[in-house]
C-alpha cells in the first residue's frame, strides 16, 4: 500500500473481497487516498456536447450542484437555449449520486447505515488560472471546512471521479498528515466564542449555530491556505489520477490542493466519527484532545 494511496485495481463492484474493504477502510481512516483506477460512472449524456462545456454555468458558480433528496438543480445558466438541458443535467447528476452511494455501501459497508447525503457537484471548468482570493483557492493545500456551513463533527467523505473526455488527468497535490498539519497551526487559532458563534447565526453568516469544532477546523482551513511559506515549503507530493477513474478521501483529514484539471464529479457524505472503525483519527478527536473534552452539540 502506498504511503498516501490504495488502489483498488477493479472494474466492478462485484469482484470486491472482504480484505478488499478491510483494507479501503483502514486507508481511508489513517488518511489515505483510495483509488479505483479502472471503475468509473458511465452515462448518456456524456454524449450531449452541451453537458460538457462550462458554458452551461451561470458565471456565479465553479460548478453545478444537485440535491439528492429534492432533485435541485444549482448554477445552471438560466438563459441557455435548450430547454432539455436542465432535465438531462439533474438525471445525469441524480445518477452520479446513485453511482457513489452504491459504491460507498459496498466498499464500506461499516458506513452504510449512518451515511448521510451532502450535495452533488460536476465541475466542468478548468481550475488551473482561475482567479480566486487565497481562501477560496483550491489549488492550496487544505483541509476541508465549510463556513457557512457547520457539520458539528461529521466526517466529510468524498466520492471524486474525472470523466474528462480528451483523457487529461486531475492533477492534486497531497500534503503532510493530518498530525503535522495539527502541530503546525494550533497555536496559532484563537479560542471558540460561543457569543461570537450566536451572532455569525443571527446575521445569517452561518445556516445554522458553529459548533466549537467547526470553529477551529474552518480556523485551520484558512491558516494552511493563508501561508504563503507553508504553502511553498511543505512537502507534498503530486497525484494525477486518470480520466475515467474514481477515488474517495475524507477531505476534512487529507491535506489535498486541485492543481488543474476540467470535467470533475464529486459527490459528499457525512458520517458520524461514532460509525468509524477508529473514531480516535478524526479530526473532532484531535480537537477534543487538544481545545476541549466534549461538544456540547453532539
Amino acid at each position: 500500500m502506498d504511503e498516501l494511496l490504495y488502489t483498488l485495481a477493479i472494474n466492478k463492484l462485484e469482484t470486491l473481497t472482504t480484505e478488499h474493504q478491510q483494507f479501503a477502510l483502514e486507508a481511508l481512516e489513517s488518511g489515505k487516498v483510495v483509488h479505483l483506477p479502472s471503475y468509473y460512472f458511465h452515462s448518456p449524456a456524456l454524449a450531449d456536447k452541451e453537458v460538457l462545456s462550462e458554458t452551461i454555468l451561470d458565471g456565479k458558480h465553479k460548478n453545478l450542484s444537485f440535491d439528492y433528496r429534492s432533485g435541485r438543480l444549482g448554477g445552471l445558466q438560466k438563459k441557455h437555449s435548450n430547454p432539455d438541458l436542465q432535465a438531462t443535467l439533474q438525471s445525469f447528476m441524480q445518477g452520479y449520486a446513485v453511482f457513489s452511494k452504491l459504491l460507498v455501501d459496498t466498499l464500506l459497508p461499516q458506513y452504510c447505515d449512518s451515511l448521510q447525503w451532502g450535495r452533488t457537484s460536476y465541475r466542468p471548468a478548468e481550475i488551473k488560472n482561475r482567479s480566486s482570493s487565497k481562501r477560496k483557492d483550491d489549488t492550496r493545500l487544505h483541509v476541508d471546512s465549510f463556513a457557512a456551513s457547520p457539520v458539528n463533527g461529521l466526517r466529510i467523505l468524498r466520492v471524486f471521479c474525472n470523466i474528462n473526455p480528451i483523457g487529461e488527468p486531475r492533477v492534486w497535490h497531497l500534503g503532510e498528515p493530518f498530525s503535522k498539519v495539527f502541530r503546525q497551526f494550533v497555536p496559532q487559532i484563537p479560542a471558540y466564542s460561543a457569543k461570537k458563534a450566536k451572532l455569525l447565526h443571527f446575521i445569517k453568516v452561518t445556516k445554522t449555530l458553529r459548533s466549537a469544532y467547526d470553529h477551529y477546523q474552518l480556523h485551520l482551513h484558512d491558516r494552511m491556505k493563508l501561508d504563503d511559506d507553508y504553502q511553498k515549503n511543505v512537502t507534498k507530493k503530486r497525484m494525477d489520477f486518470p480520466a475515467k477513474s474514481t477515488w474517495l478521501v475524507f477531505t476534512d483529514h487529507v491535506s489535498h490542493a486541485a492543481l488543474s484539471g476540467q470535467f470533475l464529479l464529486e459527490q459528499t457524505f457525512y458520517l458520524p466519527v461514532s460509525a468509524m472503525a477508529s473514531p480516535e483519527l478524526s479530526p473532532l478527536s484531535y480537537w477534543e484532545r487538544e481545545k476541549f473534552a466534549t461538544l456540547d452539540a453532539l
